[in-house]
């Protein structure tokens, strides 16, 4: 503020001339806004890419130009910023079309006349900005650039100089987090807190002073600094500072922010900025303001870099004269820049370097720096002279890296992105000077691939394995960075006919000079097959040195293959110096790479360990394979279209060292006869296939534009066919299998609808593409991009498809387009002599298979290439001219038998031999698919010379033998058939026999996973009566014996009173699911009394099973070996488990589901305790009578026994007056019915659900432990009945055997746990549970009837009552009891309704109140009113009031029903378990409740009226009606997860927008949603971390405490990945509900396809937190991936 007012304001005001507040706006009025957006993108925000329309993939849109921009309905990309870069909109040099948003079209209307932006500034404004710009911005310059530590620059020093100083802390990119923390923690004495204050603001603004004082005192922390983090690395910087420098830079930085924000007001007063700072200083050269800030960049701390890179932006690169003035300093600058920024630590983003990005995409700036700076030249020198290590032929070398090495490395390498951004838009029209230019860059690139060629050789291990792994990856990075590089040159190359002639020139000569540098000691040997003969050189791949980088070689073949696509080989033949070329030289390197991939497949140089398994991996891998592999395939094309085919096949067998074998007759035979090495046979019969695979690819690849007569699209749809025919696959994994463009494009979309159809996910899984099965006739077996792997799965997917649809299985090579005219000699290498020779001696060998080492995939290779050979023959007939004669004779030369000496057989009739070899079963419908297409070709070459011919004796034979070969197979086919039936009536037969042998066994065994109520359906005794749950009219039911096997010991056992106990495993946990109000927090646990739940229901007790049953002494067996394996693995290594062993916890024997106790499993446990009841059955009145009595006689014994017992007459003449009801023994104390074992688990499942209810000690005795018991039963039904009703499904539909287990044994088990628990303690709590309702005089206190939920009270009651039932002998029943308390409740349930009922009228309103129920609830209403003093609202119509208590009580009734078929076992009758309907009168039946609930009033309005107006003069009801308080009004709102917007996109946009609560307004780093209550957090970061139970724990960990009761359900947004967390120790990644067109999840946003939210899959994740399933979720899933359990889920 200071700052401001005194120095800043008056520079303002003198600025103006007058009060800045009008001078500015008055500015900003006369100023032209600019058609450009030019906003800075602050870190994480969203920004948007047009893949139709942008110029480069780096042209980006903010999201409010995007959502106003034409893109929005095409193809676009989004990605998160990683901040620095800024908004393209108005560029039209950035977009193909649709460059403005709606907003930034409206400013381009005057844009025609370029006009300068001053004339709207007065000349005396003018003067006294340009006056106070450059004294400022000089100012700002000089301090910022000042290097001394204590003194000033001279005419800022001061007179008299304190001693204070600043030891200021530096950022660097070495150092962690932890380093810094721990060392300033040491060194400036201060807390962790402050250290982790001091070490965020190091990393955000670049440095920070940590201690303030004299020169001494921070030296001294400095030392301590530096000496502590100079161990490993290079230490911390630290400077001690002077106050005054410190002060001057900070203000230096705000002068700077301050020009940003005053140009902003108008364009002229922008250009004066730029003029100051781009103006030549005194000194001449690089002596600009902004020259000077841009040299000094490394040297300036992270925050300043920042501050001046933004004024750079606002400034130079939105004025476009300008721009181009600094492009051209930064291009002259460009070498010191780049070295400064190799030397620097920091990341690229805080380098000036980066603005490179900004410049060189710009097009017409590009080429004006390429053609005016020779930038190409520069960026390639920059980089080659950073690569200093040569070998002695002048190769790169990088040995045995440094890490420092590996480092600059890997900051060179952004050189070559800045290569890229120079060449991504290609000219349209070429200058001379451009030409000249450009191929001097290109004769520089030549330089840097010349040092690359051949480098990394390496040698074949033999005898013993390599020692050291060679360094391999720095090479290969860098064939990476430079595979888009040396296409994009090939098609600069190819836009213009002069340049292409050029390059290829110059390429040519650098090849020639590689190649003189190779030659030397390789002998001349002449090689000689079937009369023909050639020169060549001695050489073995498997024992010379060999590289795989042969970069020239191949960007001569790229360059060869656009001579031949432009056609310049034909218009200008005469300027190319084709007859010059020498094939063999041409051919020598590329062939040496094939060769050694081929011999690493055939495991001769295995001993050359991984590097070199990994060297051939990428060399065919999709990103590398476009620049290396496929090049090398068009190199041989090239050479074999320009020499003699038999000459080429000698060299090529004479490569793969096969001469021996071909050229020898019988070799083969002699080779396995003299019985040779395993080993050796196997590597020749590899090598053999890898070199047949190889004239497969030669012949058969013309698919590239210029090889073969293609297009582009012909290609990738090729690609698409054959990755498609392995299998279907999603839409990423297409786009990974296929080569990018420099855009990121692969051109698929344009395509894909040609070939394949597309099948939407479900609930899980993603899209899938399928391939159109009329494409199957384009598949190729020995397509070139096959991995081994890929070839076998696809031709199983091929066969298959064709038995499918009953074709025969051969898979014959498909018809191939043409190829160009100058590749079109290559066919020939089918029909060559030597090519003849070798088919046939490999058809030999099969023939006589015993005698040779032949393979069949060798047999299979040359079935394909006789298949081509016809293939290619048809196409020539087919295509002929007239007059011309076909001169590709293959059929011909196959029919022909051997030359005399031998007489060997010919090829056709060998093939002929072998379709009825039975060892050759496979291959038998390719021959005869062979054999058919000879013949067709015969009769297409008889027919064209006009002599009919009869049929020959070929086809004679073929039809005999097919059909022999029919009936064979059908009569297989036959006996299969009957050998199936055979079987089955067998099995049938055997299963009839168990099952009468053991009858009795099927009729006993009810599992329990049948539903009883499924079971009672079927017994005869209800049959149609109605069914009632409770009171003394329940429904008997017969006891049905319960049979389980323990899933440990399997040993069945009957479920008795008396016998060992069963338990099912269970999880009990603390929920808000159903919470009103989650912000409340228990104070002290220790103290908290949970006897009434509160309506809110903030925190209940949710208990889950797996429904899997164990005996409770295997369990406890089980549960102790886990324990002690856990104490065990502790002492190896301290890891996290999934389950956490000292809370109880384990995995289910059998699913692994997450358990932390047992339920034991109990017979109905009312038929136990029920007597007999003998007398009439009192009404409610009479029954609250004697209750009120009984429990008044408790109390008075408690006291006695309280008091000290001093006169003992006394104490029995008050018991003798009290008045005893009948039949009530005080004295009486009932016997457990349970044997040991049940009543041990029974207190073991107590009291674990009171220990994580409450969270705290387990303590058997604790009176809260039944209480608990009991609110769980409750809590977990009402959640069952929230879910059922959510999903309207019936109440007692088919529910899931885990959770009818669960509840069943949830109900019993409350039901009976008052059986272990202090028989007094469950009586007071029914004594004052039962006063909450009926009033008595002892306990004052209670909540009002608003704050109690009356389903928990309603199960405390009647789950307590027994223990005060025991000792009554009057012969009351506890059906009654049961009864009178529901009807109870449920009226203080209506009462609690109406009170809270919010009474609008809904204009519905049916006139006079018809039905008898309007009448009642109206009499009702009027009662409450009158009890209430009127403060009650005025009488809304009957209707109204009965619709809503209907509505407000149907979840009570529904919770009720469970609870009592669960309690009882009474079945649920059948109309409840229809969907449809609203129940509600099936619902009273079965409960015993009248149709009209009013009656229930009417009936006992003795009683009913007094316990209404005690209700209603309590002080909370009249608080509430009075309006000072809330209530909450029934039925309940459901709860759902918040509402996520459609378009993932505005979720990124808020997350963008928000800032770290805690390190004042600093952009959040990992914004993460809860989608329970919809607050954003800061995730995984220090400043954000809080304190909990003793540990240090992220944002959102804690706020799942607060929130989810320790359970939380996050989206994470710049991720897009949803993370659940359950605890501190557990946690797990889960899909998110946001899917892209393609049917996909992006985790990660890294395909940044727009995104949108697919409802089912956020129903899902809802549905899993409403059952309470998250963190059985989180334990699969740790289960099945390790890795999830080493991570810090508390830190998220």
């Amino acid at each position: 503020m200071l700052a401001q007012h005194v120095l800043l304001g008056p520079m303002e005001w003198y600025l103006c001339g007058e009060d800045p507040v009008f001078g500015f706006s008055k500015l900003e009025q006369t100023n032209k806004p600019s058609h450009l957006c030019g906003r800075v993108f602050k870190v994480g925000e969203p920004t948007y890419s047009c893949r139709d329309c942008a110029v480069d993939p780096t042209c980006v849109l903010c999201m409010e130009c995007f959502l106003g921009s034409v893109h929005r309905d095409h193809r676009y990309r989004m990605t998160t910023s990683g901040g620095g870069g800024f908004c393209d909109c108005g560029d039209t040099e950035a977009w193909k079309e649709g460059p403005y948003c709606q907003k930034h079209e409206l400013n381009t209307s005057e844009i025609e006349e370029e006009e300068d932006p001053l004339v709207h500034l007065s000349e005396d404004m003018i003067a006294r900005t340009y006056n106070i710009f450059a004294i400022m911005f000089r100012y700002a310059v000089a301090i910022l650039t000042w290097e001394k530590e204590n003194e000033l620059p001279g005419d800022l020093e001061m007179v008299e100089k304190s001693d204070t100083y600043y030891c200021m802390l530096f950022n660097d990119e070495v150092h962690t987090y932890e380093q810094v923390i721990y060392t300033l923690q040491k060194a400036v004495n201060c807390t962790q807190k402050e250290a982790i204050g001091f070490a965020t603001t190091v990393d955000r603004d670049g440095r920070r002073s940590v201690r303030y004082g004299d020169f001494q005192y921070c030296e001294q922390a400095k030392s301590v600094i530096v000496r502590n983090t100079s161990r490993q690395t290079k230490p911390l910087k630290v400077q001690v500072m002077h106050s005054s420098i410190v002060a001057h830079q900070n203000f230096g930085l705000k002068v700077l922010s301050w020009l940003g924000s005053i140009i902003g007001y108008s364009d002229g007063l922008r250009r004066i900025l730029c003029q100051v700072g781009l103006q030549e200083g005194p000194d001449g050269e690089n002596s600009s303001l902004v020259d000077r800030l841009m040299l000094s960049d490394s040297k300036l701390w992270k925050g300043a870099r920042s501050v001046y890179h933004q004024l750079f932006m606002s400034s130079l690169l939105m004025d476009l004269k300008y721009k181009k003035l600094f492009a051209i300093r930064f291009a002259n600058n460009y070498e010191r820049l780049q070295s400064d920024y190799v030397t620097d630590d920091h990341d690229r983003e805080f380098s000036i370097t980066d603005l490179s990005v900004q410049i060189f995409t710009v097009p017409s700036l590009a080429r004006m720096l390429i053609t005016e700076e020779n930038l190409m030249t520069i960026i390639i020198k920059t980089f080659m002279d950073h690569l200093r290590h040569r070998d002695a032929q002048g190769r790169f070398q990088f040995e045995r890296y440094t890490a420092l090495q590996a480092f600059k490395f890997r900051r060179v390498q952004s050189l070559i992105l800045d290569l890229k951004y120079v060449l991504i838009s290609k000219p349209t029209e070429w200058s001379d000077e451009l030409r000249q230019k450009f191929l001097e860059g290109f004769d520089a690139f030549l330089e840097l691939l010349k040092c690359m060629q051949g480098m990394d050789p390496i040698t074949r291990q033999v005898g013993q394995h390599i020692e050291m792994e060679p360094e391999w990856e720095a090479a290969f990075t860098l064939q990476m960075k430079l595979t888009h590089v040396i296409s994009m040159m090939q098609d600069w190359c190819a836009l213009d006919e002069k340049v292409l002639i050029e390059a290829y020139k110059k390429c040519l000569a650098v090849l020639m000079q590689c190649h003189s540098g190779f030659t030397d000691g390789e002998q001349p040997i002449t090689l000689s097959i079937c009369g023909h003969s050639v020169e060549t050189i001695r050489y073995c791949v498997s024992q010379e040195k060999v590289s795989i980088h042969l970069p020239v070689s191949r960007l001569l073949a790229g360059l060869h293959v656009l001579l031949s696509k432009s056609e310049v080989a034909y218009k200008f033949p005469e300027l190319l110096p084709l007859s010059e070329l020498s094939p063999p030289m041409l051919i020598e390197h590329p062939l040496r790479c094939l060769v050694l991939c081929a011999q690493v497949h055939a495991g001769m140089w295995r001993r050359n360990g991984f590097s070199l398994v990994n060297q051939i991996y990428y060399y065919h891998n999709v990103k590398c394979r476009r620049e290396m592999f496929d090049k090398d395939i068009v190199m041989l094309q090239t050479g074999v279209s320009m020499m003699d085919p038999n000459h080429f096949l000698m060299i090529m067998l004479s490569r793969f060292e096969l001469y021996q074998i071909f050229s020898t007759p019988d070799y083969g035979k002699r080779f396995s006869s003299e019985i040779t090495h395993k080993d050796i046979v196997q590597q020749n019969n590899t090598l053999i296939e890898e070199m047949l695979y190889l004239i497969i690819m030669l012949v058969g690849e013309r698919f590239s534009p210029g090889v073969g007569q293609v297009n582009a699209t012909d290609e990738i749809k090729r690609e698409i066919i054959h990755q498609l025919s392995i299998r279907p696959m999603a839409h990423s994994e297409l786009v990974k299998s296929l080569p990018e463009d420099e855009n990121k494009e692969t051109g698929m979309e344009s395509v894909i609808e040609a070939v394949a159809c597309f099948k939407k996910p479900g609930l899980t899984g993603r899209g899938m593409y399928e391939l159109k099965p009329e494409c199957a006739k384009e598949f190729n077996l020995y397509f070139y991009h096959f991995s081994r792997a890929e070839q076998s799965k696809a031709e199983e997917a091929q066969r298959k498809l064709k038995r499918q649809n009953r074709e025969d299985t051969a898979l014959p090579p498909p018809v191939l387009p043409p190829f160009c005219p100058l590749f079109a000699s290559l066919v020939n290498i089918l029909q060559s002599d030597v090519m003849l020779c070798v088919m046939g001696t490999i058809l030999r060998w099969a023939v006589e298979h015993n005698g040779y080492a032949w393979s069949e995939s060798m047999l299979q290779r040359v079935l394909h290439l006789i298949g081509m050979a016809l293939q290619e023959e048809k196409q020539h007939l087919e295509n002929v001219m007239e007059e011309h004669v076909v001169t590709f004779t293959f059929t011909q030369k196959i029919s022909k038998p051997g030359e005399a000496p031998n007489n060997s057989p010919s090829i056709l009739a060998m093939l002929e031999t072998l379709q009825n070899a039975p060892y050759l079963e496979v291959h038998k419908d390719m021959i005869r698919w062979i054999l058919k297409t000879f013949n067709a070709i015969k009769n297409m070459r008889e027919s064209s010379s006009t002599s009919p011919v009869a049929e020959t004796e070929g086809t004679i034979m073929e039809e005999s033998s097919r059909d022999k070969d029919k009936a064979e197979r059908k009569r297989k086919a036959e006996i299969a058939r009957l050998r199936r039936e055979k079987i089955m009536a067998q099995m049938s037969e055997m299963q009839r026999h168990f099952i009468d042998e053991n009858k009795e066994l099927f009729q006993q065994t009810l599992e329990l996973d049948a539903s009883t109520s499924a079971v009672f359906d079927n017994s005869p005794v209800v049959s149609d009566m109605t069914l009632t749950a409770l009171g003394p009219a329940q429904t008997w039911v017969p006891e049905q014996r319960q049979f389980v096997t323990c899933i440990l010991c399997q040993e069945e056992q009957e479920v008795k009173v008396e016998s060992r106990a069963m338990v099912l495993a269970a999880f009990v946990q603390r929920s808000t699911v159903l919470s009103k109000n989650r912000s409340k927090f228990v104070q002290d646990p220790e103290k908290y009394d949970p006897l009434f739940t509160q309506p809110d229901l903030s925190c209940g007790t949710h208990t889950g099973s797996c429904g899997h049953v164990m005996h409770a002494h295997c369990w406890q067996r089980y549960f102790d070996s886990v324990q002690a394996k856990e104490q065990r693995r502790q002492q190896r290594l301290r890891l996290h488990t999934s389950y956490d062993v000292e809370n109880g916890e384990f995995l289910c024997p059998l699913c692994e589901c997450l358990s932390n106790t047992v339920i034991p499993l109990l017979l109905p446990p009312r038929n136990i305790f029920n007597r007999l009841n003998f007398s009439d059955q009192p009404n409610l009145t009479q029954w609250i009578r004697t209750i009120s009595q009984q429990i008044k006689a408790l109390q008075v014994l408690r006291k006695e026994e309280s008091t000290p017992n001093t006169a003992s007459s006394r104490n029995s003449e008050n018991v003798g007056e009290l008045q005893l009801p009948e039949g009530f023994r005080l004295d009486f104390h009932p016997k457990n019915p349970y044997s040991e074992s049940i009543k041990e688990m029974l207190t073991t499942f107590g009291t674990a659900t009171y220990k994580v209810g409450l969270k705290v000690h387990p303590n058997e005795e604790d009176p809260r432990v039944p209480i608990m018991c009991w609110s769980s039963c409750a809590y977990t039904i009402q959640s069952i009945e929230r879910i059922l009703s959510d999903e309207d499904k019936p109440l007692f539909g088919p529910l899931p055997c885990r959770l009818d287990d669960c509840l069943r044994s949830l109900t019993r088990f409350a039901a009976a746990h008052w059986t272990v628990a202090s028989l007094s303690v469950v009586q007071g709590h029914f004594s004052k549970l039962f006063a909450s309702l009926v009033p008595n005089e002892n306990h004052e206190d209670l909540p009002c009837i608003l704050d109690i939920d009356m389903f928990h009270l309603l199960v405390a009651l009647v789950l307590a009552f027994p223990a005060l039932q025991c000792q009554d002998f009057s012969g009351i029943s506890l059906g009654t009891g049961d009864l009178h308390i529901f009807h109870l409740v449920t009226m203080a349930h209506i009462v609690q309704i109406l009170l809270t009922s919010c009474t609008e009228d809904n204009g519905m309103d049916q006139e006079n109140p018809t039905g008898e129920e309007e009448l009642a609830v109206l009499t009702l209403y009027k009662t409450l009113r009158q009890y209430t003093g009127s403060a009650l609202k005025e009488t809304p119509s009957g209707w109204h009031l009965w619709r809503s208590v209907k509505a407000g009580i149907m979840p009570f009734l529904k919770c009720s029903a469970l609870f009592f078929h669960y309690l009882n076992g009474v079945p649920s009758p059948a109309e409840l378990e229809a969907t449809g309907t609203s129940h509600f009168d099936h619902l009273c039946h079965y409960l015993s409740l009248p149709n009209n609930l009013i009656c229930l009033f009417q009936e006992n309005s003795e009683i009913m009226n007094s316990l209404i107006e005690s209700w209603c003069h309590n002080n909370e009801v009249k608080r509430y009606l009075e309006g000072e308080r809330d209530a909450i009004s029934y039925p309940r709102e459901p709860n759902k997860l918040i509402d996520l917007p459609e378009d993932y996109s505005s979720l990124i946009n808020q997350a963008s927008n928000f800032s770290c609560p805690k390190s004042g307004g600093d952009k959040s780093r990992a914004p993460t949603l809860c989608l329970v209550c919809g607050t954003l957090l800061c995730s995984q970061s220090y400043c954000c971390q809080t304190e909990l139970e003793g540990e240090d724990v992220g944002a959102c960990t804690a706020h799942t405490y607060s929130c989810g009761s320790g359970v939380g359900i996050f989206l994470r947004v710049r991720e897009c990945q949803v993370l659940f967390l359950a605890g501190k120790t557990k946690g797990c990644f889960y899909a998110p509900p946001y899917l892209d067109d393609y049917g996909e999840t992006d985790q990660g946003l890294r395909r940044g396809n727009p995104l949108h939210l697919c409802k089912e899959r956020f129903k899902k994740i809802q549905k899993l937190w409403q059952q309470h399933s998250i963190t059985e979720e989180i334990g699969h899933a740790q289960e099945a991936n390790q890795t999830l359990v080493g991570i810090d889920w508390q830190h998220l």
